[in-house]
């Protein structure tokens, strides 16, 4: 049977395009973002924003709960997803209510234990983005299924730049914490509008008792893991909101966010196309396997030297953006980098294994990496500060989760050798990143530091993209069918770079 060529898209152009809206999205988001925080962090000072980031650890750690993993069902649903939107979004509506209520009845328990009582009015209006996020679990995971980035990627800058718009007029009104709440809070919802505008489906409600229970065997290993997650990344912010104080928590997550900023710029644009792409492979185990080997690397070469270049230009990089008074950011930053590095992987790596369904496998190891840090930060939180904090989450993910991880892999039939040669160049070019940084931040002013490291970082990442060209056309040679392929003659290409 013949398709229109023009009426039949390649799996490789689908996600080519995908990842090229979901790139320009997030590096818009983030430069833009960038100087927005640089601006506000200036404007309102450490101590309002130790109050933002109070409410801002319980706002990511409701939304982690009320997903459920229904976003990701929508992706991976084996037939028409169709069948499952309406039970679906019964199911995130529901959990996202009842999840702000348990969230607006703890505020004030919640503050007063991060050491900051005036921060319950801040959480209690920025958590009013959970009952948001309940109505974009399936239009983002329709959107997100069928790669249609492109209308993400104007929900995303819409409700970006209009919940950053409002947040400069009310924090130049003298608003404070308040400000970046109602920005963020303003910047969901219409985020939230366009999705289910955008969709390719309407915001049905529904429910389906056998769907529900299917559902829920398959998101709630994936929405725990996810608390877990939640609870991995936040362990650090709250132990040092708890002994330290709110203002110290300040200047803790400015130095994580500057430290996740590489992975924040190129990682959800992979991850929001690599479990589509994973998922249409999934039968072909073999282009799997090449597919997400080639997808580490390129995205090790690209991020990882960048972590180790603002790890080791910590010092003169927040002097210069964020002035002398948030200098006590740099302490932790080294060590914050190395661990954001390392990160970017193992998010790849989980994407993968949630697609090979070892989703209780994934839980396990999120339990691990908790039970082995919080420990760790408490005792290395209280003898040496945030600088402690940041050396005791290197330590951790280096030793222990990582190694988790890659054993993880290999059960799920990823050759750790072919792997190991894959990262080399990447790994070594990171290293060489790291070193030029460090060794200019004590030589040199804080300008010129900057220039010559940042300059020697990007030459090194050109010179390992251009050497991986065989990954790149590797990647475009893997074979796979549409999803919809009548035939097995109707194979297509997928392509992830």
């Amino acid at each position: 049977m013949k398709h229109d060529k023009h009426a039949v898209s390649t799996l490789a152009g689908k996600a080519s395009r995908a990842l090229g809206w979901n790139f320009g999205s997030t590096a818009l988001t983030k430069l833009g973002g960038l100087g927005i925080s640089i601006m506000l962090a200036r404007l309102l000072g450490p101590h309002v924003f130790g109050a933002y980031a109070v409410a801002l650890v319980a706002l990511v750690a409701m939304q982690n709960f009320n997903e459920l993993g229904m976003s990701m069902a929508i992706v991976r649903w084996e037939t028409d997803p169709r069948e499952i939107v309406p039970t679906v979004t019964t199911v995130s509506v529901l959990v996202s209510i009842l999840t702000y209520v348990a969230c607006y009845s703890l505020a004030p328990v919640y503050a007063a234990a991060m050491g900051a009582p005036p921060a319950t009015d801040v959480v209690r209006v920025l958590a009013l983005a959970i009952i948001i996020d309940g109505f974009c679990n399936t239009p983002s995971g329709l959107l997100q299924r069928h790669f249609q980035q492109g209308k993400a990627t104007i929900a995303a800058q819409a409700g970006n730049w209009a919940g950053i718009g409002l947040t400069v007029a009310l924090a130049l009104a003298h608003y404070g914490a308040m400000s970046l709440a109602v920005g963020q809070v303003a910047g969901a919802l219409v985020v939230a509008v366009l999705l289910v505008i955008f969709a390719p489906e309407s915001l049905r409600f529904g429910f389906d008792p056998a769907k529900a229970r299917a559902l829920l065997r398959f998101g709630l290993p994936l929405s725990g893991s996810s608390l877990i997650d939640f609870a991995i990344n936040s362990a650090d912010q709250v132990i040092v909101g708890h002994l330290l104080g709110a203002t110290t928590l300040a200047f803790y997550v400015l130095a994580f966010n500057l430290s996740t900023w590489p992975l924040n710029l190129f990682s959800p644009a992979v991850r929001n196309v690599a479990p589509a792409v994973f998922s249409r492979l999934q039968h072909d185990q073999p282009a799997l396997r090449t597919t997400f080997v080639s997808a580490a690397r390129i995205l090790t070469a690209f991020t990882l030297p960048m972590c180790l270049f603002i790890g080791g230009s910590a010092t003169p990089l927040i002097g210069f953006l964020y002035g002398a008074r948030w200098l006590p950011a740099a302490q932790p930053l080294m060590w914050l980098a190395l661990a954001g590095g390392a990160r970017i992987f193992m998010g790849l790596a989980y994407d993968y294994l949630a697609v090979r369904v070892l989703t209780r496998l994934v839980l396990i190891i999120q339990v691990v990496w908790l039970i082995a840090l919080i420990p760790c930060l408490i005792w290395a939180t209280r003898a040496d500060g945030i600088y402690g904090t940041g050396l005791a989450e290197a330590a951790v993910v280096s030793m222990v989760v990582l190694p988790c991880y890659l054993a993880a892999l290999h059960k799920a039939d990823i050759g750790l050798t072919a792997l190991g040669k894959s990262l080399l160049r990447p790994l070594a070019a990171a290293a060489g990143a790291g070193l030029c940084a460090i060794g200019a931040s004590s030589l040199m002013p804080d300008l010129m530091a900057l220039a010559l490291s940042g300059t020697i970082t990007v030459l090194l990442i050109g010179m390992v993209a251009y050497r991986m060209q065989s990954t790149f056309a590797l990647l475009r040679g893997v074979q796979t069918q549409p999803e919809d392929a009548a035939a097995p003659a109707e194979a297509q290409q997928v392509i992830i770079s």
